[in-house]
């Protein structure tokens, strides 16, 4: 039985959830204050800690603790900033106790963390400063979260397909609910009033379906490049995360190479 679209809304309304806290912070950011964001920031004590949490990660790379919000902000930038909002705003609606994939609270911060700096690695190399193309990673965090609460109602259905059939995640989640994890995260974009090219360059990174913007085909690709080199990391796919991805290379052929290189860049 197919999970009816009202109930993948259900659960798409459900994100985010924003405290006055919070909704100040991001109003501050997209005036471009960053001073009044980080105020606004500190009144929320668990939004403080996340925070402080996330960028003394060893992938953002700090050689020395940053504790001070304002002082984060203003390392992060404002485009950065957001994101990373964009990502505690996730972080509200992780699940306690996953079902499906095998994660946790620390796991979830670190593929945010992961795809998040990579993603900007990319956006500076191919020289794009585009703050909604920026936040456009937290959308696949956010369709994790979703699908979770999908599979975890049809988990009995979902064991059985794997079982019997070699098949990605996508594929069936597809057959469950006529939306894939692309297609959720359109969906969410759509909630965040995010511009309509954004939904685009994320179903684009499927590998699946293609624009007829030849820019909007070249970030698909090099965000389907991220998903797959993310989500093939050892503790992603002890997690069960790879199997969301049914790599296309053929559709990165053309850069893959240079995204090798990029990779490797520090």
């Amino acid at each position: 039985m197919l999970i009816t679209k009202e109930k993948i809304n259900h659960y798409i309304e459900k994100i985010p959830p924003a405290p006055e806290a919070l909704k100040a912070t991001l109003m501050h950011l997209n005036s471009g204050d960053l001073t009044k964001a980080a105020n606004a920031a500190k009144e929320d004590k668990a939004l403080s800690l996340y925070l402080k949490v996330l960028v003394n990660k060893p992938i953002y790379g700090f050689r020395n603790e940053v504790s001070d919000v304002s002082q984060i902000f203003g390392i992060l930038g404002v485009n950065r900033a957001k994101q990373t909002v964009y990502n505690y705003m996730l972080s509200l609606l992780s699940p306690a106790k996953w079902s499906l994939f095998k994660l946790n609270r620390v796991l979830f911060y670190n593929l945010q963390a992961d795809l998040s700096v990579q993603w900007k690695k990319i956006l500076d190399y191919l020289n794009i400063q585009d703050e909604d193309t920026l936040s456009a990673i937290t959308l696949l965090p956010a369709s994790i979260i979703v699908s979770e609460a999908l599979f975890s109602e049809k988990k009995s259905d979902v064991d059985l397909l794997r079982s019997v059939h070699e098949i990605d995640l996508n594929t069936i989640l597809k057959r469950l609910c006529d939306y894939d994890l692309f297609d959720i995260s359109q969906e969410i974009a759509r909630k965040w009033e995010m511009p309509e090219s954004i939904g685009l360059i994320i179903k684009s990174a499927s590998g699946l379906v293609f624009s007829e913007d030849e820019h909007i085909n070249k970030l698909g690709k090099w965000m389907h490049l991220l998903l797959f080199y993310i989500l093939s990391q050892p503790k992603y796919i002890e997690a069960g995360l790879n199997d969301f991805i049914d790599f296309q290379i053929e559709y990165v052929a053309d850069i893959y190479e240079e995204f090798a290189v990029v990779m490797e860049i520090q």
